[in-house]
């Protein structure tokens, strides 16, 4: 089977993984991580979210961070935006592309944000206008694409209306996420797939937690259709909410890894980006959740 020769991986640590620490992390340390990840090779990178912090305290310092980046030619810098006001702060930041988010289950949306699919993505439909105008590209992360905390299973046309949703308001392209880390293979394409119908496979990135350890089987999977865009969290960071105790994102460290086995170019060094995962989990005071980085270190010691 032909795989892709080439995966870029968009590294969300920073900001998906870094968002539901409850020890606050000061501004010097996430430069410091995403001054790590860029010299370890990542070439996209979800810096930070631009969210009231009365919800999510850990991102008060967006601007801080942002500003205090040594950007690096070649690479992006995204944010996450979840309304005109959070747009509107952003862009003093000049963020390479903005990040929208919807979720393929009604209870899910309900339950998060109060109303409907259609309504969340309408709500986003003037941040994306607005983006496109200043010249920034616009990705949407689609949320519970095969399983939701609330729904159990959900029907691969369910995405496709989500898809179909994000295209008509004008995102760029998409991420189809395992928010909760039930799917496996089949099901994972099912929802990619679904996605093809609105976007082409070049628009289409794959973003697996690991909470029932099916993220690079579903990853496998996902480059069997022709997935060549992935997100993953250095050193795992990040929980899954819904399930508790339970792993969140897969760690950058295993997915390329993994990539590499398959002779698959990342532009990635192995070795810098465990140091990354490190650095981080240094601070936050425990050892990197990436089975790579924990067999490399004891390789290291030994």
């Amino acid at each position: 089977m032909q795989l892709p020769s080439r995966v870029k991986i968009i590294d969300v640590g920073p900001r998906d993984g870094l968002q539901n620490e409850k020890q606050p992390v000061p501004s010097e340390v996430k430069v410091g991580l995403v001054q790590r990840l860029q010299d370890a090779g990542l070439a996209e990178i979800e810096v930070t979210s631009y969210v009231s912090p009365k919800w999510v305290p850990q991102m008060a310092d967006n601007h801080e961070v942002m500003q205090a980046i040594a950007r690096k030619d070649g690479v992006r810098y995204s944010v996450l935006t979840p309304n005109l006001k959070g747009w509107e702060a952003a862009q003093q930041d000049r963020p390479d592309e903005i990040v929208v988010f919807g979720a393929a289950s009604e209870a899910f949306s309900q339950k998060n944000i109060n109303c409907s699919i259609a309504e969340s993505i309408e709500r986003f439909a003037p941040v994306v206008e607005a983006a496109r105008a200043a010249g920034v590209a616009v990705r949407g992360a689609m949320s519970c694409t095969v399983g939701c905390p609330y729904e159990g299973d959900i029907a691969p046309g369910r995405v496709a209306y989500l898809a179909g949703l994000m295209k008509g308001i004008g995102v760029e392209r998409v991420d189809v996420a395992d928010t909760i880390g039930v799917g496996t293979p089949l099901a994972v394409q099912r929802a990619i797939e679904a996605t093809q119908q609105h976007y082409g496979i070049d628009q289409i990135s794959g973003h697996f937690h690991d909470t029932y350890g099916q993220a690079l089987a579903n990853t496998l999977a996902a480059l069997q259709l022709g997935v060549w865009n992935f997100q993953s969290s250095v050193a795992g960071l990040g929980g899954c909410p819904y399930a508790k105790g339970a792993t969140g994102n897969v760690a950058t460290e295993d997915l390329v890894f993994m990539l590499q086995g398959l002779g698959i170019e990342t532009g990635i060094d192995l070795d810098r980006l465990v140091d990354a995962g490190v650095f981080i989990s240094d601070f936050l005071g425990r050892k990197p959740n990436s089975r790579v980085a924990t067999a490399l270190l004891n390789k290291r010691a030994g």
